[in-house]
């Protein structure tokens, strides 16, 4: 191992390097879809990404032969140890070409700078929080990820497992088809639950945008709060989010329940914008953003990514609403196929309300833990 070296990514050179990466470890992989590199500059920018308020982030690069073989980020997030009371540090944006050195070195310097630093666990893969994407693809390798998923190598679960990395959860994404109608006693479930609550599921009004934000901002930190994983998003940081999502929201799509009035849940689904992603390599300019118009007009499928319901009103099936009302707008809009991720494996009321509803389980990520 003495020709791997690691280093810490200081400046524009190695923050570039840092970046592109991922394109020399999936040049010939079909599934993979190619990030905005402008917006990944602009996420690993501490003047522009809110989560740096909060965390300590220090990026690395494995070098072999002088060119870049591997990467990983080592992060202490100061509001999760908080709000769960842990001393957990996490590890995240792991890529490694295939050869076990590589990766055992780039863990070994997460590891020492984690527990230099006074943690005692190391999670992940985070990317930074369970808030973006996180785990590492263990099934399903045959199809490219959707929006906000991740995607690596079916040998990075050999890495970390050979480093001795132990599983800590593993999340779940459901797929179900346009052509698989949820059955009939599941409508006339849902309509007697929308009598007896009360409940009214209504789209988000973009013209007021900020009090819609406001509004799910309140549902957010009641619904997630006993998630496993789950950590408070400051002001900022949703506003950040909600900021950078507006421009991909469906309005009929992101769906708030009320219940008398009173704000009792929050759904959202997004086009799968990684189908036009994958045709334009990173790169807008100077083509790129005429191919991503281009491309969106054929985008076929959806994801539901959030999904909550406040404490007061859960076990009421306005979960079973939402999945209803967003498969049914969704196939009117002509998607064919509808993500549903992701889901906590011990989340046992939403795994049997979505296998009731026809969809399954056809991806499986892990996050993965270890002492320090």
């Amino acid at each position: 191992m003495d020709n791997i070296q690691i280093q810490r990514v200081e400046g524009k050179k190695a923050l570039r390097d840092f970046i592109k990466l991922p394109w020399k470890i999936y040049e010939e992989d079909p599934h993979w879809v190619p990030p905005l590199i402008k917006e990944r500059k602009d996420f690993f920018n501490p003047k522009k990404n809110p989560f740096y308020r909060h965390s300590q982030i220090q990026l690395f690069l494995a070098i072999k032969g002088g060119k870049p073989v591997g990467r990983i980020a080592a992060l202490i997030n100061h509001n999760h140890n908080r709000f769960h009371k842990e001393k957990t540090g996490f590890f995240g944006f792991f890529e490694a070409q295939p050869q076990y050195p590589i990766a055992q070195k780039l863990l070994d310097q997460a590891h020492s700078w984690l527990k230099a630093r006074g943690m005692e666990v190391m999670r992940g893969p985070m990317n930074f929080s369970t808030n973006d994407e996180c785990g590492i693809l263990v099934e399903g390798f045959d199809s490219s990820p959707m929006i906000m998923m991740p995607y690596n190598p079916p040998y990075y679960l050999e890495l970390l497992e050979k480093y001795g990395l132990k599983k800590a959860k593993d999340l779940y994404a459901y797929l179900i088809d346009h052509s698989q109608q949820p059955p009939e006693r599941m409508r006339r479930v849902a309509e007697k639950v929308k009598e007896r609550e009360g409940l009214h599921i209504r789209q988000i009004n973009l013209k007021r945008f900020e009090d819609e934000v406001k509004l799910v901002k309140q549902i957010y930190n009641q619904a997630w709060s006993k998630n496993w994983g789950f950590v408070p998003m400051t002001d900022e940081e949703f506003d950040h989010l909600a900021k950078d999502l507006k421009r991909l929201v469906v309005p009929e799509l992101v769906l708030i329940a009320e219940v008398n009035g009173e704000p009792a849940g929050f759904s959202m689904a997004l086009f799968d914008y990684n189908q036009a992603l994958k045709r334009v390599n990173g790169r807008l300019f100077p083509w790129g953003l005429f191919k991503l118009l281009w491309y969106a007009r054929r985008i076929d499928a959806t994801r539901v990514l959030t999904m909550g319901v406040v404490h007061k009103y859960q076990k009421r099936g306005i979960d079973l609403i939402f999945y209803l009302e967003t498969f049914d707008r969704g196939v009117e809009k002509g998607y064919i196929r509808g993500e549903l991720s992701w889901i906590l494996e011990d989340n046992l009321l939403m795994n049997r309300a979505l296998n009731d509803l026809g969809a399954k389980i056809y991806k499986r990520y892990r996050i993965y833990e270890t002492k320090l």
